[in-house]
């Protein structure tokens, strides 16, 4: 696979040098010559100077031969007209572009771009570890829509059926349990100590919110009831 990566920071470096290490041929573009240096010496592809939406520039990176162009600069627009002219002049077949404002990702996908949002990600993560600390996402699929997560069971969980879980966009991936790992049924019933690892998608949120918020309730109720 021929690839064109936009951007030679953090993100883009780390990518190209994945890439071109798993033996993808890889042309990186940054306007500063400086930032190759990211890429290691080890690094086999093909590093171009120069501005990522420049045709010169990216003829000269192979976008007319690229089956992919990511772009990952710092600047959401720059990355997005990128990713415009490497489908709409340059027919890439498969074209990424790093939006970080969530509210212009939307914009972008309905005009054909699609895009992955560092910032929904960490929202996502931060909100996750402080509403539900025995959550942790292991990680993600297309641009974060359907997420692996791992859940150590609480309590107010156990005895609960798989089925009785799951819903729509939420389904049991696995349960571990006495350190062996198996794919439960819908009659499975979820045991103390089980750590469960759960696929969701954006319309298992809610669902997932209301199972962990279940607990939060009940201790609530149950302080109520004390006093």
């Amino acid at each position: 696979m021929r690839v064109v990566v936009v951007g030679c920071g953090r993100v883009g470096a780390g990518l190209a040098a994945g890439l071109a290490q798993a033996g993808e041929v890889v042309a990186v573009v940054d306007k500063d010559p400086k930032a190759f240096e990211r890429l290691g010496e080890d690094f086999t592809g093909q590093t171009v100077e120069g501005i990522g939406f420049d045709r010169d520039v990216l003829e000269r990176a192979g976008a007319a031969r690229a089956d992919a162009l990511v772009a990952v600069t710092g600047g959401d627009n720059s990355n997005v007209v990128a990713a415009r002219v490497a489908r709409d002049v340059y027919r890439v077949p498969r074209v990424i572009a790093r939006i970080h404002d969530p509210r212009r990702a939307a914009l972008y996908e309905e005009l054909g771009v699609v895009t992955v949002s560092s910032t929904d990600w960490a929202m996502r993560k931060i909100r996750d570890y402080l509403e539900h600390r025995t959550l942790k996402e292991e990680t993600s699929f297309g641009r974060g829509e359907v997420a692996l997560l791992r859940l150590e069971l609480p309590q107010h969980l156990v005895d609960r059926t798989v089925a009785g879980v799951e819903g729509d966009g939420l389904r049991v991936v696995s349960v571990t349990r006495r350190g062996g790992a198996f794919v439960p049924g819908p009659d499975t019933l979820l045991a103390e100590g089980d750590v469960v690892r759960l696929s969701v998608g954006p319309g298992g949120r809610a669902r997932l919110d209301t199972l962990l918020t279940e607990e939060a309730g009940r201790e609530e109720a149950g302080r109520e009831v004390a006093r």
